[in-house]
């Protein structure tokens, strides 16, 4: 029987790494649950068991439930009848197996049925989900909202709704509307207190929303009058048993077509206010938001995942000339330099991931007692980290994915045009990564101030002290190259100080900065195993080719070349 995480060994590599003993330290709180649940773990190495076997049972329903029901969720796809999304009979089925084995909630504390598990464990089990089908990926992905809820939310909020989680409970996060995409500050869903029944009400309209029938949704509305920015907007959560939502249709589109795109249509829709007034975009929606975009790291590097491996199996068995067209070099080099992307998105994810379990396994020890100055100042640094990493993850595992599908499509020649193989499929699903969640644009426009600020230089320099090795010298050196090439041409940018002219060469800074720090990550990776030499080597030499092409082009730019972009 197939299992999608036991047949890949780089996901238990990622999940040993030696940063998971603070992980679970932190996480576990010395094990304080041990004596209430007897599902609770022991010790470091009996939560380490746990997140091994969670993620064996999320491979075998991936690789035997919902990697089979794929095509015919691509095919059906979801519907509406009388108001109310029905989905395709596969999705259905994916999603009862997954509630049955007990893997919805599963971040959540276990006094809300949860398993507890770190960030980590949850978006390892999203990658490999998104391997089988990444529509489906959203729609599980989508119970980080109850992180949210968790985080922010009243404890009469939590105790009412994230138990339910556990039970199948599905969710979504209502932000986007007819002209507020990517600027929610132009959101006009209007919220108003009602004080005869005592609670908030909705009524506007949501469009693009993932999953928008789910049971329980997060809402972003204008709860100020007068008001026209991001200050007027509050967070609420709305309850679908409330019956006060129509969905006006679903969105036919390009790929993900199992995950269902809604608008939707609130009429004095009864919720309740999460956290602060005025605090929606602020705060909780950023917050949101960046768990979304580590989630979509996640569904990128699975699609990536997803498409290398058809693209081999394709150049094995395919025939040409006498001979399997893996033999050729056209072809080997492709393969090659996909597995190399592919390793180097996921040692990002996971780097990221990390980050992120640190700094909010701490925050939430901050609400329990005061921390020490140093878990302040470790909380302050990962939380540092983890803000200037995850819209590099977003931006360059995405751009990857679809690099990889286009590939891997290539490889599949005129078959992979047809919907025969499953790569026609994965490749139109890619294509959304770069989209969603914030644009590959949005995540340069985030991630730049990494760049100007030195931050990107700063990791590239601690990553270097780390590695000593005289056999990976060589590779170190091109680095260390790389990064001097790196911060000369950011400061002939930044000396300038014109913010559009940094704006121009935005992306080829930020994609700079991500080959070199992806370089050392997987350098990094070598250290500790041998097997990702070759991807290591053929990572950083191909990014020093592609990191001098880029600096040659600003090196020899101008600010009046800026006009010959502009559209007239």
């Amino acid at each position: 029987m197939e299992n999608f995480y036991t047949d890949n060994k780089d996901l238990k590599f990622h999940l040993e790494h030696p940063l998971m003993k603070r992980i679970v330290e932190l996480k576990e709180r010395n094990f304080a649950d041990k004596d209430k649940y007897d599902y609770a773990p022991m010790d470091f190495e009996d939560a380490m068991d746990s997140y091994d076997k969670i993620n064996e049972i999320v491979g075998d329903i991936s690789a035997n439930i919902i990697g089979p029901n794929a095509e015919s969720v691509d095919k059906e796809g979801p519907r509406v009848e009388n108001n109310r999304v029905i989905y395709a009979r596969g999705t259905q089925e994916n999603h009862d197996a997954l509630t049955q084995a007990g893997l919805i909630g599963i971040t959540l504390p276990r006094k809300y049925d949860g398993l507890n598990f770190p960030i980590i464990a949850f978006v390892m089990a999203g990658e490999v989900i998104s391997r089988a089908d990444a529509g489906f990926a959203n729609i599980w992905g989508l119970q980080d909202c109850a992180e949210t809820l968790y985080e922010f939310a009243s404890d009469e909020i939590k105790d009412d709704l994230l138990p339910r989680f556990n039970k199948g409970a599905t969710a979504a996060m209502d932000l986007t509307e007819p002209d507020a995409g990517s600027d929610l500050q132009a959101v006009q869903l209007k919220a108003h207190f009602d004080k005869e029944k005592n609670t908030w009400m909705l009524n506007g309209v949501k469009r693009f929303i993932t999953n928008g029938d789910a049971d329980i949704s997060l809402v972003l509305a204008r709860s100020e009058e007068g008001t026209s920015d991001g200050r007027g907007l509050s967070l609420f959560v709305f309850d679908k048993d409330d019956n006060a939502l129509s969905v006006r249709r679903i969105e036919n589109k390009l790929g993900i077509k199992g995950s269902p795109t809604c608008e939707l249509v609130f009429k004095n829709a009864e919720v309740k206010l999460v956290g602060d007034r005025r605090m929606g975009l602020i705060k909780y929606v950023m917050a949101l938001m960046n768990g979304a975009r580590l989630g979509v790291g996640g569904q990128s590097v699975g699609l990536s995942e997803a498409a290398y491996r058809e693209g081999l199996k394709y150049a094995k068995e395919r025939v040409q000339f006498g001979k399997a067209i893996i033999e050729f070099p056209a072809v080997y080099e492709m393969l090659t330099k996909m597995k190399s992307k592919l390793q180097a998105s996921r040692s990002l994810l996971y780097e990221t991931g990390r980050f992120v379990d640190i700094y909010k396994a701490l925050e939430a020890i901050m609400h329990e007692r005061k921390l020490t100055p140093e878990e302040r100042k470790e909380m302050k640094t990962y939380k540092k980290k983890s803000d200037f990493y995850t819209p590099l993850l977003k931006f360059m595992s995405s751009e990857y994915s679809n690099e990889i599908a286009y590939d891997s499509l290539q490889i599949h020649a005129g078959t992979g045009f047809m919907k025969d193989f499953p790569i026609e499929r994965i490749y139109r699903d890619a294509r959304i990564t770069t989209i969603y969640e914030g644009t590959s644009q949005l995540q340069v426009v985030a991630a730049i101030r990494g760049v100007t600020t030195g931050f990107y230089a700063t990791q590239m320099e601690a990553y270097a002290e780390q590695i000593n090795e005289p056999e990976l010298d060589y590779l170190k050196r091109i680095l260390v190259e790389m990064t001097e090439e790196y911060k000369n041409t950011v400061a002939k940018v930044t000396e300038i100080n014109d913010n559009e002219y940094t704006d121009f060469h935005a992306r080829r800074m930020v994609e700079m900065a991500g080959n070199i720090i992806m370089g050392y990550l997987l350098l990094n990776d070598t250290i500790r195993s041998d097997e990702y030499k070759n991807s290591a080597e053929v990572y950083i030499k191909l990014g020093n080719a592609q990191n001098k092409e880029r600096a040659s082009y600003i090196e020899n730019s101008e600010l009046k070349d800026l006009g010959l972009f502009k559209m007239t």
